[in-house]
């Protein structure tokens, strides 16, 4: 056989050992990359310590109280920690916590959605940086301007809205006006709207922009028109971070503290329609009654702050699971 004829057999590579590649993997290769490994874990773990101190403390708290407590703590209506027995619920709480948050849900949904889609699609490029600006801007305004705002400003002015309501809502009975003032839970869904309006907005932009544009190209080539381009391709791809967008926002209006406290006439009852005064929330029940509560009312009042603590995270894990399941939007910069 010809020498030259034969093919030149290359060595077999050398492989690196398994503690090499689980370095490599790691990322911990470098002192830079091992001290930013480190820092990053410490800070996970450090986030989980804290989680569960307040879990426990807030649970060891509530615990105390509710084992005082002679009503039920889930369905009733009366709020007396401080009396003899004590009695306490938190029936009125969940009501107007739940009924309060939807409504602001039902309310700035669709204006935020609307807003990132003309953003994003149909604004000028000028325009639509100004927008964005703006919408930022009103993320950074404090919940106490936003509840000083809505006690002198929106309150003031929506009895004319109030008396359309009821003039052709209110057979209902759900949306039935009695000439009270305007401080009720319809309000307080108003004003909350308002205060998560930029939440959703700027999420549902960030989700927007990072459609493929060979999709909206290639619907622009079969002759769709603009808004079938947004129906067919941009709405479909973005549902799970306007999902996600919608559940921080959702967040937000469950904790919301000062400006509900502000706006809404409280009284430990649930009202017969949501136009009339009456109704609380969790947070703006603590907020009201911590600082004259007596040791076994604090203890009270921070069984509540568990319950909202739990819905909050609920909340958020729903939000996560529901970017989890959606392929597509873990995929958007691909």
């Amino acid at each position: 056989m010809d020498i030259s004829t034969q093919k030149t057999i290359a060595p077999p590579p050398v492989q690196p050992s398994t503690a090499e590649q689980k370095r490599a993997a790691r990322g911990a290769t470098r002192p830079g990359d091992r001290v930013f490994v480190g820092l990053s874990r410490g800070s996970g773990i450090l986030v989980l310590v804290i989680m569960a101190a307040i879990a426990a403390f807030l649970t060891y708290r509530a615990v105390l109280a509710i084992s005082k407590d002679e009503a039920n703590f889930f369905t009733s209506f009366e709020w007396n920690p401080s009396g003899t027995p004590p009695e306490f619920g938190i029936a009125v709480l969940v009501f107007g916590t739940v009924v309060s948050s939807i409504i602001a849900m039902v309310i700035a949904v669709p204006i935020a959605v609307a807003i990132a889609l003309f953003i994003t699609h149909y604004a000028p490029r000028k325009l639509g940086g100004t927008i964005g600006y703006v919408i930022d801007l009103l993320a950074a305004v404090p919940s106490i301007v936003y509840g000083l705002w809505g006690a002198l400003v929106l309150v003031p002015n929506l009895n004319g809205l109030y008396g359309w309501l009821d003039a052709y809502l209110g057979w209902t009975g759900v949306l039935e006006w009695n000439g009270g003032a305007p401080r009720s839970l319809f309000t307080v869904g108003i004003l909350l709207a308002v205060m998560i309006l930029p939440i959703i907005t700027n999420v549902s932009r960030e989700v927007f922009r990072q459609v493929p544009q060979i999709h909206e190209e290639a619907a622009l080539a079969l002759g769709a028109t603009r808004w079938e381009v947004v129906r067919l391709t941009v709405l479909p791809f973005g549902r799970s971070g306007v999902i996600s967008a919608s559940m921080l926002g959702l967040g937000r209006a469950l904790g919301e503290t000062m400006a509900v406290a502000m706006v809404l006439s409280p009284s430990f009852d649930i009202p017969a329609s949501l136009l009339d005064p009456g109704g609380g929330t969790f947070a703006q029940n603590i907020a009201s009654k911590f600082n004259e509560a007596t040791t076994m009312g604090r203890d009270a009042l921070i069984a509540s702050g568990l319950v909202l603590f739990v819905i909050t995270l609920l909340v958020n894990g729903a939000a996560r699971l529901i970017i989890a399941r959606r392929k597509e939007y873990s995929g958007a910069n691909a």
